[in-house]
């Protein structure tokens, strides 16, 4: 008769960390070749290029050696273990949308906190001929990008203007006062993305 198997007994899925790129990211910073690196930890010059290119996963003493040397908190080695990665899916018909007076913001990219300085937020703007943006004329912190799809846009920033066509596009820090119009005769599509978030559309 075979015995019952605690359930505890089972081989478990070994889940894989990649503390590859940012270690090496970490050194490449410091200016620290591998061999330092690797004669300060204890350890062969080889297995820390295998490390730093995610072929071997290190044993513990080994990684804590290596964040030591490189002064490296494990919280942000480990900040990625087991954390969720959520993909979003807006359905056309379903895009959360805003109006400025008579623009229309459609959400295509939903803002995810989790990400904090690498999450974005984008839409397609969709200005009427002789109408203008609002939002951004103060500016905010962070970057912008945009691809005209239809119509022609005039872009204002600080002193300057950029007359942009279907298929432009343009990026630009958002810091300065900026504002998009439609420089045309038919309604004007554009595709913006803006990172970090503004949380423009309400949510």
């Amino acid at each position: 008769m075979t015995p019952l198997q605690n359930p505890e007994d089972k081989p478990r899925k070994r889940i894989q960390v990649r503390f590859g790129e940012k270690l090496r990211i970490v050194r490449e910073q410091k200016g620290l070749t591998l061999k330092s690196v690797a004669k300060a930890a204890g350890v062969s010059e080889s297995l820390v290029s295998q490390i730093e290119r995610n072929h071997v996963s290190p044993a513990i003493d080994t990684l804590l050696s290596l964040a030591d040397v490189l002064d490296i908190n494990l919280e942000f080695l480990f900040e990625e273990y087991r954390r969720e990665r959520p993909v979003y899916v807006i359905r056309k018909n379903e895009r959360p949308m805003i109006h400025e007076d008579d623009i229309v913001y459609e959400e295509l990219a939903k803002a995810d906190e989790k990400d904090r300085e690498n999450s974005l937020e984008s839409y397609v703007i969709k200005i009427p001929a002789g109408s203008h943006t609002h939002h951004g004329s103060y500016g905010h912190v962070g970057r912008e990008f945009g691809v005209v799809i239809q119509g022609t846009a005039r872009l204002k920033y600080e002193k300057n203007e950029y007359i942009l066509n279907k298929g432009d596009s343009v990026s630009f820090p958002a810091s300065c006062p900026h504002t998009i119009e439609n420089a045309g005769d038919e309604e004007l599509k554009a595709i913006w993305v803006v990172t970090p978030p503004q949380r423009f559309v309400d949510r």
